[in-house]
């Protein structure tokens, strides 16, 4: 059996991830766990990594940008805390999750829900999400909205790091993933 486990940081990737992510990866392994590991200790974590190792199984472990200077600095600072993981196994969201979430979002769509266009995601934050958000909707129902209508195609145009997903070591060298 060929199994992925992705590592997100919190719900609202988990949600990202098991909606938009989990569906495209369920025809190629014969299993798609999702973990959230902002709130483990990195023992815990660590562990995982050596479990899903010794299987044989595959993994991502997937990181907002936050405040590291760049992609590359963030990575470090992971291996640093995560000794065993594989850099080329770690994906920087630039510059947090919910840039995905407004990435996926054509035009049409984006006009409909009573937000701005944006042409380009990879600068937006989670409180510049949170104000984005219409009054008829509570953050998780506005969060649903968006990805009922989330454009994989759309999101590759708007963030460079959303982009880079499909390239990835473990969506790109083992299986044919077209997202």
């Amino acid at each position: 059996m060929r199994g992925i486990f992705i590592f997100v940081e919190g719900n609202n990737d988990e949600l990202f991830f098991k909606n938009i992510i989990k569906p495209k990866l369920e025809g190629k392994y014969d299993y798609v766990k999702i973990i959230k590991h902002a709130n483990e200790k990195k023992e815990k974590i660590k562990g995982y990594i050596k479990s899903i190792n010794s299987m044989g199984a595959e993994y991502i472990f997937v990181v907002d940008i936050n405040n590291s200077p760049c992609i590359t600095a963030k990575k470090q600072e992971v291996k640093n805390k995560l000794k065993s993981i594989d850099e080329e196994r770690i994906i920087v969201v630039i510059k947090e999750i919910e840039s995905w979430y407004l990435a996926g979002l054509e035009d049409a769509e984006a006009e409909k829900l009573g937000i701005p266009i944006f042409s380009n995601t990879d600068n937006i934050t989670k409180e510049q999400f949170d104000n984005l958000i219409p009054k008829k909707f509570s953050r998780i129902d506005f969060m649903l909205e968006v990805l009922r209508n989330f454009s994989i195609k759309t999101a590759k145009q708007k963030n460079g790091s959303f982009r880079y997903l499909p390239r990835s070591k473990n969506l790109k060298d083992s299986h044919s993933c077209k997202y």
